[in-house]
């Protein structure tokens, strides 16, 4: 793989990251006040899109270290605090039992706009 070809995967890759968040927040925002939502695949789509930050934060990483590519002002930083939020959900699932759908729902949901935020650092060119 050379530079380019990481760097057209990172990009496709965060649109699936923001969508397949989305997708798993609204879900679980939906669950909650719709229990016949709730099913085990619901936790198997979370966890597999809550995957898909770190893949990114992984393919980032390569493209800095191997290819000394530069990435704009902050878009790091969102990446990195994604992989962060998630963790930080999943810490909290055992004392929020009782509200765990809401929980995952607007995790979800945030991750999403960590995501796209990213994607908006990224796309401004820089003077």
């Amino acid at each position: 793989m050379n530079a380019l070809m990481i760097l057209d995967v990172h990009t496709a890759w965060a649109w699936f990251v923001v969508v397949s968040n989305g997708l798993a927040g609204i879900w679980s925002l939906t669950a909650h006040r719709w229990p016949a939502l709730r099913s085990r695949a619901l936790w198997w789509f979370t966890a597999a899109s809550q995957a898909t930050v770190l893949v990114q934060v992984i393919l980032g990483v390569i493209m800095l270290n191997k290819y000394k590519l530069q990435a704009p002002k902050f878009h790091m930083f969102y990446g990195f605090v994604g992989l962060i939020a998630i963790t930080i959900l999943y810490s909290y699932r055992v004392q929020l039992k009782h509200k765990l759908y809401l929980l995952y729902g607007f995790g979800g949901i945030f991750v999403m706009g960590l995501g796209i935020r990213a994607m908006l650092v990224a796309a401004i060119k820089s003077p």
